[in-house]
């Protein structure tokens, strides 16, 4: 945290001497027309500097305070259009909650707001009148050529169409669009305080709010959205006074992934997904499951035995496999994707899809599958992320360098610290995911244990994926809240441990890895022998909710 503010203050310092150093350079006249609404024209618009001060000449220079954009005669004036980066925040407790929020950010798209973050998800308990419906809460941060006041037109004109109607005061709505920061302004008009005066004490607000931000400053934007904070530590020490990470399952907030029309509470306990190969060539169980008898018999054993996600892969990537053709891949996968989709035992469980393939992907989504599970995180087909944007499931992103044929070679197990490597690179790929159009709260993450390292790299994997989290979440601290998953299982590293060849006799080691990766934060395991493992982590489990409840 003393990092933090030091960090916050240094930007904030540099902000300040730009900003009262150098002519501002907001608005001059040119060719560009900006109309402002004769609603908007006889409201009284105060904005303030980071210090303080009255700073209308963020708006209108010097030269040009002859007339006022908001002066009770001028409907319209001759500016010059620039990009200011905004955060908006995003409810919703009526109807289907996740459908309200993609067609918000679609009309959002369309008005002019270009997203370029998404927080995680939350759904909140009510406050002020509790007898009504959970909300889901969200947060985005974009850039817009709006003004503030334009802005919030265009928003409640979202809502409107939306369906929102006048009524209670904090009742229900299919869909609540609040602006939480405008650029390096404050605004305090009749009709727009930014920041609102309540946001500092908010859980359901503050949550999706610091998901925006990293634990480093990126901008001088951001280091001003600190500076606004009731505490010198800026906006994550008033998370931190409000009660942080502690609230999140506890005081009516949790954090969720969407599933289809469900969310899932990822933090409640361990997730079990249990392997499906339907491979030839898989390092494992190669070959044993190709027929559909035999794959619904193994689904139908694994979900007996505790298996919450099956996870279903025709396309070997062991070390060296080769690549089949999408034909092939289908072929293997569909028949199967279907049987077990329609088996009674399923009707609860989630079903993943390991591809790497965007035609694949495409075909699995229509088929059934609740997850794509890429290993290659868009990097082996440049339509995945383009195609799972479209789809609406959760994205599996996993870390590998090279592809199967290529992810052991010499030059592709050069790190200087694994973890951070790992983190930076992996993070990479989120953001390449969400620029396409994934948001983060549709995002697992997966560090690749067995992909692209060496024995000792998997250890340090597994041993601090805190670290991992904590490197990310230098970054985006919502992407670092992203739900983990570890795949140890059988893995050859465990094999040279323990002197084991046969990946069938490795479990015993897999256990022990699995144990380590979810008392050090992972949250879903993906393991072959599905039975030992799942008691695994209920005893893990056990062992974190006994840590919290002793503080």
């Amino acid at each position: 945290m003393a990092r933090l503010l030091s960090q916050t203050l240094i930007h904030t310092g540099r902000f300040l001497l730009r900003r009262f150093s150098e002519p501002p350079p907001a608005v001059s006249l040119s060719l560009s027309r900006v109309c402002f609404h004769r609603h908007y024209s006889s409201k009284s618009l105060s904005l303030v500097s980071p210090l303080g001060s009255p700073s209308s000449s963020l708006f209108t220079p010097p030269a040009l305070c002859k007339f006022s954009a908001f002066s009770s005669s001028a409907t319209t004036i001759e500016v010059q259009s620039t990009e200011h980066e905004v955060v908006i925040a995003l409810g919703s407790n009526i109807g289907n909650r996740m459908n309200n929020f993609r067609e918000a950010l679609r009309l959002m798209k369309l008005s002019g707001i270009s997203v370029t973050r998404h927080s995680c998800l939350y759904e909140t308990a009510p406050v002020h009148i509790t007898d009504q419906p959970k909300f889901l809460n969200a947060a985005v941060r974009g850039v817009t050529k709006l003004g503030p006041h334009e802005l919030l037109t265009v928003l409640k004109t979202i809502e409107k169409d939306m369906g929102r109607e006048d009524g209670i005061r904090y009742g229900p709505r299919p869909l609540d669009l609040d602006i939480l920061f405008y650029g390096n302004l404050r605004v305090n008009s009749e009709n727009l305080i930014i920041p609102h005066e309540r946001l500092w004490e908010r859980s359901f607000v503050l949550a999706p709010l610091v998901d925006l931000l990293g634990t480093n400053v990126d901008n001088d934007t951001v280091a001003h959205w600190h500076s606004l904070a009731l505490h010198p530590g800026g906006i994550l020490q008033a998370w931190e006074r409000l009660g942080g990470e502690s609230l999140i399952g506890q005081d009516g907030v949790k954090r969720v992934l969407p599933i289809g029309d469900k969310l899932w509470d990822f933090t409640s306990r361990t997730h079990v997904m249990g392997i499906l190969n339907l491979t030839p060539d898989s390092f494992s169980d190669g070959g044993q499951f190709q027929s559909i008898d035999s794959a619904v018999s193994r689904v139908r054993l694994m979900v007996s035995e505790g298996a919450d996600i099956i996870d279903i892969g025709a396309q070997s990537t062991r070390p060296m496999a080769s690549r089949i053709s999408c034909q092939e891949e289908l072929e293997r996968l569909i028949p199967v994707l279907e049987a077990v989709r329609g088996m009674p035992e399923m009707e609860e469980k989630l079903i993943s899809v390991d591809t790497f393939n965007s035609e694949v992907a495409l075909e699995a989504v229509s088929n059934g599958a609740d997850i794509l599970n890429d290993v290659s995180a868009g990097r082996l087909d440049p339509n995945m992320h383009k195609v799972v944007a479209e789809s609406g499931v959760p994205y599996m992103a996993m870390h590998m360098r090279g592809d199967p044929c290529t992810m052991q070679n010499e030059e592709n197990l050069q790190y200087g610290d694994v973890c951070k490597d790992v983190a930076s690179e992996l993070y990479m790929r989120v953001r390449d995911a969400e620029i396409s159009g994934i948001p983060a709260w549709r995002v697992m993450i997966d560090p690749g244990i067995g992909f692209s390292k060496r024995v000792d790299h998997n250890l340090d994997v597994i041993m601090d994926l805190g670290k991992i989290r904590e490197e990310i979440g230098k970054r985006s601290i919502g992407v670092s809240h992203a739900p983990v998953l570890i795949g140890p299982s059988r893995k050859r590293f465990l094999g040279d441990i323990c002197g084991r060849p046969e990946a069938a006799e490795r479990d015993a080691a897999t256990v022990a890895s699995v144990t380590a990766g979810v008392l050090g934060g992972a949250n879903i395991i993906r393991v072959h022998n599905v039975r030992d493992n799942a008691d695994a982590a209920k005893v893990c489990d056990a062992m974190l909710r006994r840590r919290r409840s002793k503080g």
